[in-house]
């Protein structure tokens, strides 16, 4: 089996967009893709707000944990996604990066959160027909 492509969605606090691109990308692309999200100063929990906007639309994020950006972590990556938040990632040779310019769901209630949560969607659907589309029967 050829390796799979792993993609490391960063923002700062690892609460809100990056977690709903990790559960977006791991809903919609299965094993196909290994997915890891991170932050720069991680937040205690995810955001509320991202969890119920999630919930609506069958994921479950409620048991998901913040988690500290690291150097393994980009190096162990193909693609390193920030999330619009102004983050530098260390930068390695060979490894793609992409900055997804959406606004922060931080202290918004779950009416503000839905069209983050879809604007994502949007853009992980475009990411998986690049590194991971279906394959051909």
């Amino acid at each position: 089996m050829p390796d799979k492509p792993s993609v490391l969605f960063v923002c700062v606090h690892n609460a809100g967009r990056s977690q709903m691109a990790a559960a977006w990308l791991t809903h919609l692309a299965g094993d196909r893709v290994e997915v890891r999200s991170a932050g720069s100063n991680p937040g205690e929990n995810v955001n509320p707000a991202a969890v119920e906007a999630m919930s609506e639309v069958g994921i479950d994020i409620s048991a998901e944990v913040p988690k500290m950006l690291t150097v393994d972590a980009v190096k162990e990556s193909d693609v390193c996604i920030t999330m619009g938040c102004g983050d530098t990632c260390p930068v390695f040779p060979g490894k793609r990066y992409l900055d997804w310019q959406l606004e922060d769901p931080a202290g918004q209630g779950v009416d503000a959160v839905r069209p983050i949560r879809d604007e994502i969607k949007v853009l992980v659907e475009s990411l998986i027909k690049e590194i991971a589309p279906e394959p051909q029967s």
